[in-house]
C-alpha cells in the first residue's frame, strides 16, 4: 500500500485586502480590493475565521490565505450558514500561503476554516452586492461530522481485521520455524491478502505500513539491504533461496510489526478525507505496482493482490454508499459493477489448481482487457473524492 497525495482544489480568480483571523490557532487571511491596494491587519480572535471586508462588490473575489497556526486547515468559502461552497482550500499546512479565488454574486457568505486539531471558525459574514454575469455555482457543502460515522465504521472494521492478519503472520513463522518453506509460501499469500484489503487505512498506520509492506525501492542495497522488512522482504526470501537466518529474522519481525500494529491503532485517527480518496487510489496503486508486476518479488501473485484490493474498495465502497446514495445513485451503481466486472476479470486469470497466473504470463490480450477494466472503473471511482471530500462542518 503505497500513499499519495492531492494538491489543493482552488477556485480561480482575481481581488485582495490584508485581513488577518483566526481560529483559536490562528489563521491570516488577505484580500486586496483594486481601490484599496495597500494591506489592512485585523487583529486575531478565537473562534474565528479571519476578518474579510464587510461588503464587497459582485465579482471576482480573493483572499490571500495564510496559516499561522501550528495545524493544517481547510478553508472554505461558504454561502452565509454553510449551505453551499464556492471556493476551497484543502490541507493549508502551518504557516504557507495560498489563494482562495472564486466569482460571486449578491448575497451573504462567510469564510469557514477547519483545522487539523479539531477547532474550526467561521467568519463574520460578507455582504456581496451587486450582480455580475460570472458568478460561479456554489456545490452543496459534505459536513466534515457526516464522515465521523464511516469513519468510525471503518476503523472498527480494521480493528476486526487485524487479529486475523496476525494469526496468519503467526502461522507463516510456524511454517518457517519448522522448515516448511513450501507451506509458508502458502501461507504467505493467505497473510498477505489479509494486508492488502486493509488499503484505505495506510496512512493511518504511521511507520507500521513501511515495516510490514514496503518494498525495497529506494533502499541503498536494494532486495539485499538488511533494513527491507516485512512481506515483500519475505516474499523475496522465501522464492529466492534465502538463508534459515535471514527467513527466521523476517518472519519473526513480521509478526512483532503486525503486533505493534495492533497494540497502536486504536489510538490512530482515520483521517475523513482519506476515505474517499482511497475509495480511487487503493486500485489506482493496484493498476499502477500490481498489474505491472513492478511489486512481485517471485510469488507470482500480484493479480491475487489486485482481488484483494478490490475487495477493500468494495468494503470501503460499502462503507460510503449512504453518502454517496443520497448525492450521486448513478456513481455508486456504475463503481459496483465496475468492480464486479474487474473481480470477475480477475477471477477468469486463476489457474485451475486455484492460483493465480504470473502478471508476466498473461496474453497481450489478457493483459489489455484487465487494463480497460481497471481503468474503466478508476474513472469512474475518480469522481467518489470529489463528491464526499469534506468541505465544512456548518
Amino acid at each position: 500500500m503505497k500513499a499519495t497525495t492531492t494538491p489543493p482544489r482552488l477556485l480561480t480568480g482575481a481581488l485582495a485586502v490584508v485581513v488577518a483571523c483566526a481560529a483559536a490557532a490562528g489563521l491570516a487571511v488577505a484580500a486586496h480590493a483594486p481601490a484599496t491596494p495597500d494591506p489592512l491587519r485585523l487583529a486575531e480572535g478565537p473562534g474565528g475565521c479571519g476578518a474579510p471586508p464587510a461588503s464587497i462588490a459582485a465579482g471576482p473575489v480573493s483572499f490571500q490565505v495564510t496559516d499561522d497556526s501550528a495545524d493544517f486547515v481547510n478553508v472554505y468559502v461558504v454561502a452565509n450558514g454553510g449551505a453551499a461552497v464556492y471556493a476551497e482550500i484543502q490541507d493549508l499546512p502551518p504557516h504557507a500561503t495560498l489563494p482562495l479565488s472564486t466569482d460571486l454574486g449578491a448575497g451573504s457568505y462567510a469564510v469557514r476554516c477547519v483545522f487539523s486539531d479539531g477547532q474550526t471558525g467561521t467568519s463574520k459574514p460578507i455582504r456581496i452586492t451587486g450582480s455580475t454575469a460570472e458568478a460561479v455555482p456554489g456545490y452543496p457543502a459534505l459536513p466534515d461530522l457526516d464522515l465521523q460515522t464511516p469513519v468510525r465504521e471503518y476503523s472498527a472494521w480494521i480493528r476486526s481485521q487485524l487479529p486475523g492478519l496476525l494469526a496468519a503472520s503467526r502461522t507463516v513463522n510456524d511454517d518457517i520455524d519448522r522448515g516448511d518453506l513450501a507451506k509458508a509460501r502458502q501461507d504467505w499469500l493467505t497473510a498477505h491478502l489479509d494486508y492488502e484489503r486493509l488499503g484505505a487505512a495506510y496512512n493511518a498506520f504511521g511507520d507500521f505500513d513501511g515495516e510490514i509492506d514496503g518494498t525495497a525501492s529506494g533502499l541503498p542495497g536494494g532486495v539485499a539491504d538488511d533494513d527491507w522488512t516485512g512481506f515483500f522482504a519475505l516474499e523475496y526470501a522465501l522464492w529466492h533461496g534465502g538463508s534459515p537466518t535471514r527467513l527466521a529474522s523476517l518472519g519473526r519481525g513480521l509478526v512483532g510489526y503486525v503486533s505493534g500494529l495492533m497494540q497502536d491503532f486504536p489510538s490512530e485517527e482515520v483521517d475523513p478525507g482519506d476515505l474517499a480518496l482511497r475509495t480511487h487510489e487503493i486500485l489506482e496503486n493496484a493498476l499502477q505496482f500490481q498489474a505491472t508486476g513492478i511489486d512481485d518479488y517471485g510469488s507470482g501473485t500480484t493479480l491475487a493482490t489486485i482481488y484483494a484490493n478490490t475487495q477493500g474498495t468494495q468494503e470501503l465502497l460499502g462503507i460510503l454508499a449512504p453518502l454517496i446514495e443520497p448525492r450521486d445513485p448513478a456513481l455508486l451503481s456504475a463503481a459496483r459493477s465496475g468492480l464486479a466486472a474487474v473481480q470477475q476479470e480477475l477471477r477468469s486469470l486463476e489457474t485451475p489448481a486455484g492460483g493465480w497466473i504470473p502478471v508476466g504470463r498473461l496474453s497481450a490480450t489478457q493483459h489489455q482487457q484487465l487494463d480497460a477494466r481497471l481503468g474503466g472503473l478508476l474513472e469512474t471511482l475518480a469522481d467518489v473524492p470529489n463528491l464526499l471530500y469534506p468541505r465544512t462542518d456548518a
